[in-house]
């Protein structure tokens, strides 16, 4: 079974999405489980989850709306107000959905401490008690972060988004590196091969670029807590969905099945609790 574990739904707003901006014109528009859906038999995937890309309680009803109408929305991953005061009744409204597996909220776009603010570890305090995973959506050097978090926290699970947004066309930093690896240590984090080509130098790219990062998350965070991800329909920027599936097909080809297995579904499956 193939579970993507990432993936996004739209519609389009020029004001509230300006984050597309004009180099983005092909995802200029809507995206829905109906433009999805052909896309996931075609490449023979049997469900996925949806992730916020709105920083709204609107996003997270109208993903909660798709996954109710659609059943290989398997689970959403929303977003809630983390530093609210109100963040545990708001937890507590979302959580009676049990469409909802996880938060997230996008904090590559704040300032590199984001995540150690007291009201926002607050927020992240409680979700546990509702087994909610929080999604952590960060560039490189906002990881440093990422791990005092990971470790003020051991029974929250966490996800590492998009394997934090390295440069692939570059050599490895070793900063990215070292942080992956310290970030690792931590058994409640697991990873998302995911946002790969979008990170690519004019969008330009060969499958043997992802190997030496794909090498390192292999290494850092073993075959239990790797999971795929396409990042459509913002992987159209620079492939196509099946290009995204086949560079991890293609890179797992000689590991074992139950390998290929658990990283293509099985970690997803376990780790957001989704029922099949």
């Amino acid at each position: 079974m193939i579970i993507d574990s990432h993936q996004h739904f739209w519609n389009y707003n020029p004001i509230r999405d300006s984050w597309i901006d004009d180099s983005m014109g092909i995802i200029k528009k809507d995206f829905l489980p109906k433009d999805l859906h052909p896309i996931l038999s075609a490449n023979h995937v049997d469900g996925c989850i949806a992730v916020q890309a709105d920083q709204s309680e609107e996003e997270t009803e109208f993903l909660l709306q798709c996954a109710k109408e659609h059943l290989f929305i398997k689970g959403v991953v929303g977003w809630v107000d983390l530093k609210s005061e109100q963040v545990e009744e708001r937890l507590e409204h979302f959580s009676k959905n049990k469409l909802l597996k996880g938060v997230r909220h996008i904090v590559q776009a704040e300032a590199d401490d984001f995540m150690l603010d007291s009201k926002f570890m607050n927020g992240i305090s409680k979700l546990e008690r509702f087994n909610l995973t929080y999604d952590i959506l960060v560039f490189p050097r906002q990881l440093p972060a990422a791990v005092e978090l990971a470790k003020a926290f051991p029974n929250q699970k966490f996800v590492l988004d998009h394997i934090a947004k390295p440069r692939i066309s570059e050599v490895i930093a070793d900063d990215w590196l070292n942080n992956i690896q310290l970030l690792a240590e931590n058994p409640n984090v697991s990873c998302k091969i995911s946002g790969m080509v979008t990170e690519t130098k004019d969008f330009n790219w060969k499958k043997r670029d992802f190997t030496p990062f794909l090498d390192a998350v292999v290494t850092a965070f073993g075959m239990d807590r790797l999971l795929f991800g396409s990042d459509w329909p913002v992987c159209l920027l620079a492939a196509q969905y099946e290009d995204i599936l086949e560079i991890i097909k293609d890179y797992f080809e000689a590991y074992p099945t139950e390998v290929i297995d658990k990283v293509l579904g099985g970690n997803t499956t376990r780790i957001y609790n989704l029922k099949l």
